[in-house]
Formats: C-alpha cells, sequence, structure tokens
C-alpha cells in the first residue's frame, strides 16, 4: 500500500487518517472538477479504507441469509446483492454490497463497520456452524469507476466481458494481475469496483490513470454520497432508524424466511407503518447535521449530513410523512430548504403476491 500512496501523493493527494487509522486520500487538489467528471465522464476512488471480510465453509450462504435483509440463498458465484445488517428491532447496522465466489462471500462494508460487523457476525457462529470469517482488508485494495464513461476505459482495461451485467455480478480479470472487477459504483452513477491483491494495487491504479481517469478524493466521495442519497452509518443508519425508513428497499427480500429483524420488517411492509422517509434536501446555506428540520412551528424531522458545492447545498434528512414528500418547504433554524428525490433512495412499500 505505501508503493500506492507514493503514486498518489506524486499525482496531488492530501492523506488524513480515519477512525481506524488507515491513511485514507482525502482529495487529490481537483475536487470541483472530479465532482463534475462523475457525472459527465468518469473518476476513480480509493476505496481500499472500506472494509472487505471473507465469509466461507459450506454453510456461508444460509449464514448471511440468516444474518441480513437480502436473499442469499438464491445466489450463484458471480452474481450478488445488497443488503443491509440489522439488528433484532431492525435498527440499521450498515449497508454493505456482497460478491457471492466458488469458494466464499466477499462483503464490502463501510469503514467504520468493519470491526463492528466481524464482532457482530462471529457472535452468531455457534459450535457446529460451518462458516469462517476473515478480515481480508489489508490484504486487499478496492477502487471503484465511478461516471458514465466507465464502460470505456473497462474495455482499454480488457474487462469488457462484465458489461451490462446486472448489479455486483463479477468476475476475475488480469489487469497485470487477477483482480475481480464488480458492476456497480457504490452509488446510483454507473461503474465498477475493482476489488486488488494489495501487492498489485500500485500497478492496478496506474493502469486506471493511464487509461485518462481523473483520481477523486474520499471528500468528493462525501459530497458524492450526500448527493446521490446513499445512507451510511453513524448518520443516516443508526439505532434510530430501520432501513424502510432508510430508502433501502431495493436491498430487502419480503419473500424470504426469518432472519434477524425480519418480523419487524414484516410488520412494517404489511400495516405500512413506516412513519418517516429520508429524502435530498436542496437547502440555501451550509446546516450542521443533527438539524431539527420544521414546517412553521412544527417539528417534522432532523437533518442527518451536509455538503457544499458549486451548485449550492445539499443535505440528507429524515422527514415525517404526513409532512409531505417532494417539493416540501422547510425550515433548519435560519436556514431555508426544500424536499427533493435522490437517485439511490426509494419508498415503495412490497404488496406481495
Amino acid at each position: 500500500m505505501q508503493q500506492l500512496r507514493n503514486i498518489q501523493v506524486k499525482t496531488g493527494a492530501k492523506f488524513a487518517g480515519n477512525t481506524q487509522d488507515i491513511e485514507v486520500p482525502v482529495s487529490f487538489g481537483n475536487d470541483v472538477a472530479g465532482l463534475q467528471a462523475s457525472q459527465e465522464e468518469i473518476v476513480v476512488c480509493d476505496r481500499s479504507h472500506w472494509g472487505r471480510i471473507q465469509v466461507s465453509d459450506e454453510e456461508r450462504l444460509r449464514f448471511l441469509h440468516n444474518q441480513s435483509t437480502n436473499d442469499f440463498q438464491q445466489l450463484k458465484p458471480g452474481q450478488g446483492c445488497d443488503t443491509v445488517f440489522i439488528t433484532s428491532t431492525a435498527r440499521t447496522i450498515d449497508l454493505v454490497t456482497a460478491y457471492v465466489t466458488e469458494e466464499a462471500v466477499l462483503l464490502l462494508v463501510s469503514p467504520n463497520r468493519r470491526k463492528f460487523l466481524m464482532e457482530w457476525l462471529d457472535r452468531y457462529i455457534f459450535f457446529a456452524d460451518k462458516v469462517q470469517l476473515k478480515d481480508i482488508t489489508d490484504e486487499t485494495a478496492a477502487f471503484s469507476l465511478i461516471g458514465p464513461k466507465s464502460d470505456a476505459v473497462l474495455e482499454q482495461l480488457g474487462a469488457s466481458a462484465i458489461i451490462n451485467q446486472p448489479y455486483a455480478h463479477h468476475t476475475l480479470v488480469n489487469i497485470g494481475s487477477e483482480v475481480r472487477v464488480t458492476v456497480g459504483s457504490g452509488l446510483a452513477l454507473p461503474g465498477y469496483t475493482l476489488i486488488v491483491p494489495v501487492a498489485a494495487a500500485a500497478n492496478v491504479w496506474n493502469s486506471i490513470v493511464q487509461a485518462g481517469v481523473k483520481p477523486i478524493g474520499d471528500r468528493v466521495w462525501e459530497q458524492l454520497r450526500i448527493l446521490q442519497g446513499r445512507p451510511t452509518p453513524e448518520k443516516e443508519l443508526t439505532e434510530d432508524y430501520n432501513p424502510l425508513e432508510a430508502g433501502l428497499w431495493h436491498s430487502i427480500s419480503f419473500d424470504k424466511g426469518c432472519y434477524i429483524g425480519q418480523e419487524t420488517i414484516a410488520r412494517l411492509n404489511t400495516y405500512k407503518g413506516v412513519k418517516q422517509h429520508l429524502w435530498g434536501i436542496r437547502l440555501d446555506s451550509q446546516v450542521e447535521p443533527g438539524g431539527v428540520i420544521t414546517v412553521g412551528d412544527e417539528k417534522v424531522g432532523r437533518l442527518t449530513s451536509c455538503t457544499a458545492t458549486e451548485q449550492g447545498y445539499f443535505g440528507l434528512g429524515y422527514i415525517r410523512n404526513k409532512a409531505g414528500g417532494i417539493g416540501l418547504r422547510v425550515e433548519i433554524g435560519d436556514t431555508r430548504g426544500e424536499i427533493v428525490d435522490v437517485p439511490f433512495l426509494t419508498h415503495e412499500y412490497y404488496q406481495g403476491e
């Protein structure tokens, strides 16, 4: 990884430590251009500080099926999905992307949930269970290609076989070394995520940048996350909210059997019991997350994230359904805002058969 960091420094990277004391490239000095390129062209983001947990042995699919919201039993090697780990009362722990291989399931987890999820999952492995956990974060790197021109770059890298495959499908490609190329940027924007052996990280990063791809730092990722509406632990995903409120309906199977938190999720869906939803909020000034959202004198929600861009200020926040949705005018202290849709989230009830 030091070789990778040295290369990134030469292209303007500035680093900061995260909560796990891992150096993260925060910016490449091109934040404004990088944000624009992510939506019009293509960028690459180093997500190596995200956790990668390998779940192996014979009962791995059954185990994950019982521990999270999506249906693992129907997945075959080369396929994958987003899934949510929740508590017994359906409070959110993390939104995770899972990739099923011939020998294991690889989980890409949020940076601040790596250790927590290892301990959480281990708690549910009993003596007779044929399930093994391994944190492979330090053995691998992760890069996401983000933007509408991602396909063209993938062709240059010799990975065209994965183009047009469904979300979270993946395959091994030789890019100087064997790399797992997966469909999906981690956002609602088109793209791909590459899981790379750490020894090959510098060479693969070089190959991507030499193909004309602009690198972006974690600061631009955070802007994109908020603009796109991807919820994150300790902000939108906390003990205060469930995954239906968080707009993660696409990550939940309503047809599968019992799993941790399933009864609460089923009841909320069946009786339309979700009282609030996560929305985007276009703001007229910067606001600190945690601020109370009001309509007139009535409290209707709470702001969870906020970012500044060249186009203005934007936030995410939970809004009570009775207050309204898209187009609702709100206030957060002296700041005014308007509720808008964001592409990553859905607010739909599953009807069943």
